[in-house]
C-alpha cells in the first residue's frame, strides 16, 4: 500500500504564507465510469480550469485541485492523498511552482520529485503530465520560474513523462496587455492556456473520449454553477 507519509519531506525550511488556501471541484461527481481528468496547480490552475472544462465539454469529466501550498509543506501530501483517493483519473496535469519562488530550490526539487514518485506509485495506470509554471510580469521572478521549469523538464526526461508547456507561449505575450497583475492573466491569455491543456487531453484520450452530459448544481459556494 502506498502511504503518503513515506513521501513527505522530513525536514523543511519552508515558511507558510499568511493565508494558505485550497479549492477543489469535481464536475459530474456522480459519474464514475467516464474518463476523468485532474488538474493540479495554484491560482493559475484555478483561473483556467473553467475554460478547460468548457473546451472538454462532452468529452470527459474534470476535477481540479488548486492550492497555495508548496510541495515542501508536508501537509501538501496529506491533501494530495485525499484528492487522489477521490476518483479514478485517466489523466493528471500536475503543476507546482509559483508559490515556491522563495522556497529553497534544493528542497523544492527533492519535494517535487517526491510528489511525482507518489502520484506515479499510487496511480500507476494514470497518465501523468508535468505542467510548467507560467512566466510573470516581473523579469526576476520569471527567471526563477524558468529555473524551476528546467528542473521539471529534467525530471520529466529522467522519468519519461510528458510535459505541458504553458511557459513558452505565455512568455511571448505582451506584459502590458495580457497580464492582470504580477502573477495572473487576463481572459484571452487564460483561454490560450486552457486550449493548450484541453488539446493535450483530447489527443491523449483519443477513442477513450465519451459523450458525457452537462454538469450543474444549484448549491455551489457562490450559488448556481453550470
Amino acid at each position: 500500500m502506498v502511504n503518503y507519509k513515506d513521501y513527505q519531506p522530513k525536514n523543511t525550511s519552508r515558511v507558510r504564507e499568511d493565508i494558505e488556501w485550497s479549492e477543489t471541484y469535481n464536475f459530474h461527481a456522480t459519474d464514475t465510469k467516464s474518463p476523468r481528468v485532474l488538474l493540479i496547480g495554484d491560482s493559475i490552475c484555478n483561473g483556467y480550469h473553467n475554460d478547460v472544462r468548457s473546451l472538454l465539454e462532452g468529452t470527459c469529466n474534470l476535477s481540479f485541485w488548486a492550492s497555495s501550498k508548496c510541495v515542501t509543506d508536508p501537509d501538501y501530501f496529506r491533501e494530495l492523498d485525499f484528492i487522489l483517493d477521490s476518483y479514478k483519473y485517466d489523466i493528471i496535469s500536475f503543476n507546482n511552482g509559483l508559490h515556491s519562488l522563495t522556497t529553497d530550490i534544493l528542497e523544492w526539487e527533492t519535494a517535487y520529485r517526491s510528489v511525482v514518485n507518489f502520484i506515479s506509485d499510487k496511480l500507476p495506470k494514470t497518465k501523468l503530465y508535468l505542467t510548467l509554471s507560467t512566466p510573470l510580469m516581473d523579469a526576476k521572478l520569471t527567471a526563477i520560474s524558468a529555473k524551476l521549469n528546467e528542473i521539471v523538464k529534467s525530471i520529466a526526461s529522467e522519468k519519461n513523462l510528458p510535459i505541458i508547456d504553458l511557459f513558452t507561449p505565455m512568455d511571448k505575450r505582451d506584459r502590458n496587455t495580457d497580464w492582470l497583475d504580477t502573477y495572473h492573466f487576463l481572459p484571452h491569455a487564460i483561454q490560450e492556456q486552457a486550449e493548450i491543456i484541453s488539446d493535450t487531453v483530447k489527443k491523449e484520450l483519443g477513442n477513450r473520449a465519451v459523450n458525457v452530459g452537462h454538469a450543474k448544481t444549484a448549491t455551489g459556494p457562490s450559488g448556481a454553477l453550470d
